[in-house]
């Protein structure tokens, strides 16, 4: 018989139930022939199709069976619920209950991961931030958050039987798996058993094979990876490289996702030369008391380096915690066992470079609202990799006490306090010793209009040391005092009007500003060098009280900062385009106060800086900033860098930095980019030369092969550690998309040393696959 489709319901479900009821849903099956019992069993036939909310059956034919809720469904069987697709020969369901199976089934599941507020990230870690739920009046308990959110995941194959284990569980018996589009058969898995559980967002397989091309990879009796690209425990790709110090070196990671907001990284590593390094990282996130507390511990050993022939080591130790209460404190502790430790053993250029190794606890209390508390203990370990140039050891703070203090709106003024307690000790006791307290009260009266505005501002400095000479130094007063009164004015206007800048309007303003400073001088050559140096020269800078870093040394002045500044501002949505900035420090006498071994000045006016900053054309952004000596005509330093992003996957970088005022004089030019060479090829290089040493610093080159659901990259990486030693690595990845990567990591070097590279199939580097 045929005729419009007829509607069944179980005997418990009269009316549809709501989503969370546990009373089935009612279920409408059609065909073009039906026969059968209505309650009991019904068959139906050609265009066969039973619908359920939230699913669809088609099969060629179908028999339904209410009291069971269960049907069966042979010929041209397809399942589709939500983006899902089951297809196969025969089936049994339970649709209700979302379990049964498919016979000779072919599959297509796309599935959301679950998303978590950006709030709810930890920015600094990237863990999900742990949220407190009540379960009692008076009570509560850490509940995780979800899994950051990523792309839509997707995945498909065959298999000679699919069971249906419940909502979002998956289980495939002698079946394929790949990411790849349809079509697409670049890689795949060949598994005997897999099962995918996608609340828990995890596969896991036995008799697993990776084929690429057809050509088998990579075998494993077990297997287990994330559906969603996210941190899964696992072994880690292994990394590869060579050294002229340390000979071949071999790194196999292994990653340990302990909890969602823990996790912990161990790092054998084989130096041919050296022998094996052992290396670990923990990190955690977490609440206790109101707020959020985090750390991270790096520990590395190298037993009985062959080289050195001694035992090498590294720590690296970082803590944070709040409060609701208002107090915060931090822990950062870093230590290793030799002056060559990174020159031999790092691979990084911020790693090579590192003189001073940080040791510090502080304490903050901000409560107050206007007024914050910090007390601070700190120290260096002094690294000196180059006999022939030794490294100044920095005093230790034991302990450093600061106040700050602020009311922008008592009586019409702007008043504000910072007071410091400081005791110095030098490491090795042979430099004087003490304790120095700043005071600095200062207040201010605004006049501010919309056009203009005017800030006339009094203070007065106050220093006193208490210091302790080691025996038989010259005698030197012990107790030394300095009060200076400062006085200034700040001024500034703003003009605007509309300027067409590309064929587009802009609001281009023009912001002149003028600073007075005056403050009397002292004699201040009893007082030692703690820890004062002069001030790099800038914008910041020439608009600042004291020409030095530091209270052991500040300035007399008498002297006009002039200033001028233009912006092109979009007036539709405010972003500001362009900028560009001059200024000039104005002298009416005579500077006296200097460090030991330094000259005073003695001209009228300060060197010439100059800034600009902004989009100069669609896609190209510029930035460049110079100083300029007038007296002896020449630059001190300049640098000008240019970006050109013209889309997604194409970015070019180029800038150039010249500076005789560093303590190591810089002259290098810096090269870097990613472009499309042809079809899905890409290149990728950095280029770093330093003129002064006549040698490249840092030198990337690499191609890139993506096909969307794999990708290949091979990167060469040499660098320069020392003056006379270099490191050269190569690597070589296979990534294949929501499954694992193959081969050494290079996703986190280029993204750390090329400006704007995202790159990567899968887009994270750890936690995929485990074998």
């Amino acid at each position: 018989m045929a005729g419009p489709p007829l509607a069944l319901q179980a005997a418990t479900a009269v009316q549809p139930s709501p989503p969370d009821s546990d009373v089935p849903r009612p279920v409408f099956l059609s065909g073009r022939s039906l026969s059968g019992v209505l309650d009991r069993e019904v068959v139906a036939e050609e265009d066969a199709e039973l619908r359920q909310a939230g699913a669809v059956l088609t099969a060629d034919r179908m028999t339904y069976s209410p009291v069971e809720d269960e049907v069966e469904a042979t010929g041209n069987v397809e399942l589709r619920q939500a983006e899902d697709r089951i297809s196969g020969a025969q089936a049994r369901l339970k649709l209700e209950d979302q379990v049964g199976f498919v016979d000779q089934a072919s599959y297509f599941i796309k599935r959301q991961p679950t998303v978590v507020p950006a709030a709810d990230v930890d920015q600094t870690t990237g863990f999900a931030a742990p949220r407190v739920i009540a379960i009692k009046p008076g009570q509560s308990k850490v509940k995780t958050a979800p899994k950051p959110a990523s792309e839509l995941t997707e995945a498909r194959g065959e298999a000679g039987r699919i069971d249906l284990e419940g909502e979002n569980q998956f289980r495939l018996t002698s079946a394929t798996y790949t990411t790849c589009k349809p079509g697409s058969e670049d890689w795949y898995l060949t598994v005997a058993d897999l099962k995918l559980d996608y609340d828990n967002e995890v596969g896991t397989g036995s008799d697993a094979t990776i084929r690429f091309f057809d050509v088998p990879i990579l075998h494993s009796p077990w297997m287990s990876f994330p559906l969603n690209n996210e941190r899964k425990s696992g072994f880690l790709t292994p990394s590869y490289g060579s050294s002229n110090s340390s000979g071949i070196e071999v790194t196999v990671p292994y990653y340990w996702n302990i909890a969602p907001n823990m996790d912990a990284t161990f790092e054998p590593r084989l130096l041919t030369k050296r022998g094996v390094q052992l290396g670990s990282q923990f990190r955690y996130l977490n609440e206790a008391f109101g707020g959020i507390y985090r750390g991270e511990a790096l520990v590395e050993y190298l037993p009985h380096d062959r080289l050195a022939d001694r035992d090498r080591w590294g720590v690296g130790l970082q803590y944070s915690q709040a409060t609701a209460s208002g107090f915060s404190g931090t822990v950062n502790y870093n230590r290793v066992s030799d002056n060559d430790y990174y020159t031999d053993l790092s691979s990084r250029i911020t790693d090579t470079s590192r003189v001073q190794l940080l040791q510090q606890g502080t304490v903050t209390y901000s409560g107050g609202g206007w007024w914050t508390a910090t007390a601070n203990v700190q120290s260096f370990q002094t690294l000196e990799p180059d006999p022939k140039n030794p490294v100044t050891k920095p005093y230790r703070l034991l302990p450093q006490i600061t106040v700050n203090a602020r009311q922008p709106d008592l009586f019409f003024t702007d008043s504000s306090f910072y007071g410091q307690y400081t005791s110095f000790v030098h490491p090795e006791k042979a430099l004087v010793e003490g304790q120095r307290i700043v005071l600095q009260p200062q207040i201010s009266v605004p006049f501010v209009t919309p056009g203009w505005y005017v800030t006339p501002r009094v203070g007065v400095n106050i220093t006193h040391y208490d210091l302790s000479y080691p025996a038989g130094s010259v005698l030197r007063p012990e107790s030394i005092s300095r009060t200076l009164p400062i006085f200034s004015v700040d001024s500034g206007m703003t003009f605007e009007r509309s300027s067409v800048w590309f064929d587009r309007e802009y609001t281009q303003t023009l912001e002149p500003r003028l600073f007075y400073l005056n403050i009397p001088y002292k004699n201040q050559d009893d007082i030692p060098i703690f820890d004062t140096a002069l001030a790099d020269f800038n914008f910041a800078q020439i608009f600042a009280d004291n020409q030095f870093s530091g209270w052991d040394r500040f300035n007399n002045a008498n002297q006009l900062t002039a200033a001028l500044s233009s912006r092109l501002i979009d007036p539709v949505t405010g972003a500001e385009v362009m900028r560009t900035m001059i200024g000039q420090l104005f002298y009416f006498t005579d500077d006296k106060v200097a460090l030991p071994g330094t000259t005073n000045r003695k001209w009228g006016s300060s060197d010439f800086l100059a800034a600009f900053s902004g989009q100069i054309w669609p896609r190209v952004y510029v930035d460049a900033a110079l100083q300029y000596d007038p007296s002896d005509s020449q630059f001190e330093r300049y640098a000008v860098g240019a970006r050109y992003h013209p889309s997604p996957g194409r970015a070019l970088n180029a800038s150039y930095i010249f500076n005789t005022e560093a303590s190591v004089p810089i002259k290098q030019v810096d090269l870097s980019g990613y472009w499309p060479i042809t079809g899905r090829w890409q290149a990728v290089g950095r280029y770093n030369y330093s003129f002064l040493q006549n040698t490249p610093i840092e030198i990337i080159g690499g191609l890139e092969y993506n096909a969307g659901c794999w990708a290949v990259r091979t990167v060469a990486h040499r660098l320069q550690t020392a003056q006379a030693d270099s490191t050269t690595q190569f690597f070589v990845q296979l990534e294949l998309n929501g499954l694992s990567s193959l081969g050494s990591s290079t996703q986190s070097l280029l993204q750390r040393r090329i400006p704007g590279y995202a790159g990567g199939a899968t887009g994270s580097d750890e936690g995929l696959a485990q074998w």
